[in-house]
Formats: C-alpha cells, sequence, structure tokens
C-alpha cells in the first residue's frame, strides 16, 4: 500500500507536467481576423498562458525528484506540486470556458504588428477553441492530486537509500580497523610470545 501511494502520486505528477508540456505546442484557439484575413491564426497553449510551459517543466522536475528526496522535501514538494497543478487547472479552464482576447493577443501582435487591446480587439472576429486546453484542465488536476497525494502519504515513504545503508555501515565498519576487543586480544597475544621469548612486556 505504501509503495502504491508513492508510486501513484508520482506518476500522476509527471504525466500531468509530460501532458501540460505537450498541450503547450498545440493550438489551444483559432482566431478569424478581420481587414481581409482568408486564414485562421493559430494561438498555441505557450501563447494562450504564458505559465503553462514553465509550470509543466517544473511539474516534470518535482516528480522525478520526489523518487529520492527526503521526508522533509517531500512535503515541500508535494506542496508545490498541488500549487502547479491548481494554478494550472485556473488557467486553462479560464482559457477554455472564456477564450479571452488577452490570450491571443500576443499572438495576433505578431501576425500583423499592431498592439494594444484596442488595436487587437478591432481585428479580432471570432475566437474558437479546441480541446486541448480541457486536456490541460484534466492534466493539471492530476499534477495537483499527485501533490496532495504526496502530503497525504509522504510519511509512510521508505527512504531510497535506506536498503542500501547496512552494507555501507558494514563496509565503514570494516575499513575503520578492528573491534575494540579484537585489538584486546590481539594485545594479550603479543604479550605471550614476549614471554616466551624471555622478554617483560612490561617493561616497555
Amino acid at each position: 500500500m505504501i509503495a502504491r501511494a508513492r508510486m501513484l502520486a508520482v506518476l500522476a505528477i509527471i504525466a500531468g507536467g509530460a501532458v501540460a508540456i505537450i498541450s503547450s505546442t498545440q493550438t489551444w484557439l483559432e482566431v478569424t481576423l478581420g481587414a481581409g484575413a482568408t486564414a485562421a491564426l493559430a494561438v498555441p497553449g505557450a501563447s494562450a498562458l504564458t505559465l503553462l510551459a514553465p509550470f509543466s517543466l517544473a511539474a516534470l522536475a518535482l516528480g522525478l525528484a520526489l523518487t529520492v528526496v527526503g521526508r522533509v522535501l517531500r512535503y515541500v514538494f508535494g506542496l508545490l506540486a498541488a500549487a502547479i497543478g491548481g494554478t494550472l487547472v485556473m488557467g486553462a479552464w479560464r482559457v477554455a470556458t472564456t477564450h479571452p482576447l488577452d490570450a491571443v493577443a500576443s499572438a495576433v501582435t505578431e501576425a500583423t504588428g499592431l498592439s494594444g487591446p484596442d488595436a487587437v480587439a478591432s481585428l479580432v472576429r471570432t475566437i474558437d477553441g479546441t480541446a486541448w486546453p480541457w486536456l490541460t484542465v484534466v492534466a493539471g488536476a492530476l499534477v495537483a492530486v499527485g501533490g496532495v497525494l504526496t502530503l497525504a502519504t509522504a510519511h509512510t515513504w521508505r527512504g531510497a537509500g535506506r536498503r542500501y545503508r547496512t552494507d555501507a555501515d558494514r563496509a565503514a565498519t570494516a575499513a575503520s580497523g578492528p573491534r575494540p576487543h579484537d585489538a584486546s586480544r590481539d594485545r594479550a597475544i603479543d604479550s605471550w610470545d614476549d614471554l616466551s621469548h624471555g622478554d617483560d612486556p612490561t617493561a616497555r
């Protein structure tokens, strides 16, 4: 059960981050412009939601890091994952449901050279959405759930290096030299050897 909770948390964060980073390169919105434009302008996720790419990469990094960090950092990373996932959900939900003008402004400015809310609004005729914002909502929810699951179960996770400690401790003990009782036995044997040769070991 403990191993399963850890695996589910890590996989949820990594899967959510992976879907979100893929989504950042896909078309989220299609804009129809006036002024004689014939083709719809495709707006990728990275333009529609500027936080999408960096937050997605952060989620991937957190998911991978959770496999090796200690207990304190598990809580920190779990909290960060929950916050990142929640932010992605809210941002993607806003774009998916309202198709806001600010989500397409940078793409319109790049295509036409005109900037400013009024200028962009005068050019835009319609804004249509694709399925990618909704997929990103799901991806953000996965990251958030993974973060919450981490916070709830991190205290039960076994440390990544715990199973190697016994061998390491044994190696360190062997490298540190003989144990105290072994050294005493060696000194006693040396004393008997001295006596057998007619030497007094107490005269040293």
